[in-house]
């Protein structure tokens, strides 16, 4: 993001979360998600994970609020660390990367309940802050609980 910085806005790196990012990584289902939640409500990257769960097309609101949550969290933290409004945030500096989900999450939340003028403003923020978030948080999957099993059968019948 360095060469692209043609205003000499210096870039915002946020601090780290180890503990956030651990207890995310070790989190199996939605309600372990919540639970570290709960545990960290400053966290954008604790917000925007359990976003990402629980966001779902038959039902977005759910999503959309918590998604909406950590994009205010991200906000904070940003502004925290001097950001103002303008600037890379770097996806390579990995305290960084609860913030940019956050604001993809949001787009993808707004975007589900046909919040056109704002699923195009987090488009344009997240190409500001580094264009190559998207791309990158479309790679990472999520850990979602698995489906239930179905059962494949066969009738066979009498020829």
């Amino acid at each position: 993001m360095a060469d692209n910085n043609l205003l000499g806005v210096p870039e915002t790196h946020l601090e780290a979360e180890p503990e956030v990012v651990s207890a995310v990584e070790a989190a199996k289902t939605v309600d372990e998600l919540a639970a570290v939640v709960t545990a960290n409500p400053a966290s954008a990257l604790a917000w925007a994970v359990y976003a990402e769960h629980i966001l779902h097309p038959a039902h977005p609101l759910e999503g959309y609020a918590a998604a909406r949550v950590a994009y205010h969290r991200g906000l904070d933290a940003l502004r925290k660390a001097g950001w103002r409004g303008q600037g890379a945030i770097p996806w390579s500096h990995e305290p960084n990367r609860g913030v940019l989900r956050a604001l993809y999450v949001l787009r993808r939340a707004a975007d589900l309940i046909g919040e056109t003028s704002e699923v195009a403003r987090l488009d344009e923020f997240l190409r500001g802050a580094d264009d190559t978030a998207a791309a990158r948080i479309e790679l990472l999957g999520t850990k979602r609980e698995p489906a239930p099993s179905t059962e494949a059968f066969v009738i066979r019948g009498e020829d």
